[in-house]
């Protein structure tokens, strides 16, 4: 299903539908403020099998990010952090990054394996954090790679990604043309915070 979604007044039976879709373990892709994802309901086994599966992955080998809607989901998910951390990341968001941080003991219950670390985003993006909200848990998301571009590139237009994904995945959101640029990755589990992929973000 492929449905036109605006930042501003989204169509609420689009809304209720793609919440609906979730809820029952559907797969979803979405704009964010950098390049398109996708993802699921992390309360929903079937989720991770399914990227997995879609993506040609081992779940083992994973690397998927959660997104929340605000920091307020942080202590849900991850091990206290300090408040130079804290105050980096509401500097910075929302905004087009991934923040590596060390998982609590929820996060192996989700992956069903001996993971340690999760990254974190909550994008600049309505669509996507009213989700969130909305459905009151953070979603389970991946990069939408181009696996058939030499160059190793991202889809960009939605309805190129329609066209690709459409007999793959449950719902297909049109939010506009992605970014080409993905995310800046910062790992804050040591010390101090390391800028491990330069991306869209410019940290502050």
């Amino acid at each position: 299903m492929f449905l036109k979604l605006y930042s501003t007044n989204p169509n609420p039976r689009y809304v209720k539908m793609i919440l609906e879709c979730l809820q029952d373990g559907g797969i979803i892709i979405f704009p964010t403020d950098t390049i398109y994802g996708m993802g699921g309901d992390i309360n929903n086994p079937k989720v991770l099998d399914r990227i997995c599966q879609i993506k040609g992955i081992r779940k083992e080998k994973a690397n998927f990010s959660f997104i929340f809607h605000d920091l307020s989901m942080l202590s849900e998910f991850t091990r206290p952090i300090t408040n130079e951390v804290f105050k980096m990341m509401k500097r910075n968001l929302p905004g087009p990054f991934t923040f590596i941080l060390n998982a609590n003991n929820n996060i192996p219950r989700i992956f069903q394996s001996k993971k340690k670390t999760v990254g974190i985003r909550i994008p600049d993006q309505p669509i996507i954090t009213n989700l969130v909200r909305e459905l009151g848990h953070p979603i389970m998301t991946t990069s939408l790679v181009d696996e058939e571009d030499e160059m190793g590139g991202y889809l960009t237009d939605p309805e190129e990604i329609n066209e690709r994904y459409k007999d793959l995945v449950d719902i297909i959101i049109d939010g506009g043309a992605g970014e080409h640029v993905a995310s800046t990755v910062v790992d804050c589990t040591e010390d101090e915070p390391l800028i491990v992929r330069q991306g869209k973000g410019i940290l502050e």
